[in-house]
């Protein structure tokens, strides 16, 4: 019988923080909702040919029913916020400095959310069912951030 020769050692852990940097395909699907982002500042969507369903940030296959026909439907951009939560430690996967307002927008003419930032507002005046619309980058690169961020509507 073997002896275990880790069986009395304390395990450690390390403190550490990594940055991975990476560049995957976007694929047919995200490649056309993220040229519409950046040549024309415009928020597409797909629709399901079967169950009609609106999905942003578009899908190849239906979320509700997995079918993998759709068609193409630009959406006004104007929103609702469904959920928000507000970063107010900075770290370094944060992309601006704190306070950060992350919301999920259920976009006008979508059934799903999109998650993204909301600006040009207190954090404290940021509630579910805030109206918003979206501020577009001045110079776009084919990104989610693409659009700056969210403001309130008026």
């Amino acid at each position: 019988m073997k002896t275990d020769p880790f069986k009395n050692t304390t395990p450690m852990t390390l403190e550490s923080q990594i940055n991975v940097p990476y560049h995957w395909w976007a694929g047919d699907t995200a490649s056309r909702f993220l040229t519409a982002l950046r040549d024309e500042a415009r928020l597409t969507a797909t629709r399901c040919m079967d169950c009609g369903k609106v999905t942003v940030p578009p899908r190849k296959t239906c979320p509700q029913c997995f079918t993998q026909h759709a068609e193409w439907v630009a959406l006004p951009g104007t929103g609702t916020v469904t959920a928000v939560t507000v970063a107010r430690r900075q770290l370094a996967a944060l992309p601006k400095p704190v306070p950060v307002i992350f919301a999920l927008i259920a976009l006008d003419g979508a059934d799903t959310a999109l998650l993204h930032h909301i600006g040009d507002v207190a954090p404290d005046a940021v509630h579910i069912g805030l109206r918003v619309t979206p501020v577009f980058a001045d110079a776009r690169t084919g990104g989610i951030m693409d659009i700056r961020h969210f403001k309130p509507l008026g």
